[in-house]
């Protein structure tokens, strides 16, 4: 599988950071639902995912979904449905158990969908970001504010707005990984 070229774009006009809105989930939702009637008994979870759903969050406009596979093998069983439903599948080598998703194929893209298996670290670290930036308020205004200067500082340069927040989120991903996996041991 050779990486999609789309992954190594920089130019994205979605490289801009707006004020949380009101219409998110239920933007997910509806795509959700269309995500899962399309691609069937291959789905164990979808989950709105990403900074857009977290309410109070600003975020680039663009809709972050998650859908939890029962085997990420064989591809077929998603990608077929997905690129049916307008998405662009993007194939990256270096990441064969996780894949990514664009709609529309060309950006700005309204939304981003990954695919992982169900019970891995994929799933996990994306829901463990989630639900750890809505309990913690101070983490999710930290994290608004980086992205805000990120953006400012590198309007619609996709590649340099990962970069500014790499940092950042690998240690975001770890605090969030540790709190999930303390508070599901808890009674």
């Amino acid at each position: 599988m050779q990486r999609h070229p789309s992954l190594d774009d920089r130019f994205d006009p979605a490289i801009r950071i707006v004020e949380y809105d009101r219409a998110w989930p239920a933007l997910a939702e509806r795509e959700l639902r269309r995500i899962e009637e399309a691609v069937g008994d291959a789905v164990v979870r979808v989950e709105h995912v990403g900074s857009t759903a977290v309410p109070g969050l600003a975020a680039k406009p663009i809709v972050d979904l998650q859908l939890s596979v029962d085997a990420i093998e064989p591809q077929e069983r998603y990608v077929v449905a997905l690129v049916g439903l307008g998405y662009l599948f993007a194939p990256a080598p270096e990441s064969p158990d996780y894949h990514f998703f664009g709609k529309p194929p060309e950006r700005p893209r309204t939304h981003h969908l990954h695919v992982c298996e169900a019970g891995s670290q994929h799933e996990l670290r994306h829901l463990a970001v989630r639900d750890f930036l809505r309990s913690h308020p101070d983490e999710a205004a930290r994290y608004a504010a980086l992205k805000r200067d990120v953006a400012a500082r590198h309007p619609q340069d996709r590649l340099a707005y990962i970069e500014g927040k790499d940092a950042y989120v690998t240690a975001l991903e770890r605090r969030a990984v540790s709190w999930a996996r303390a508070t599901s041991a808890s009674p």
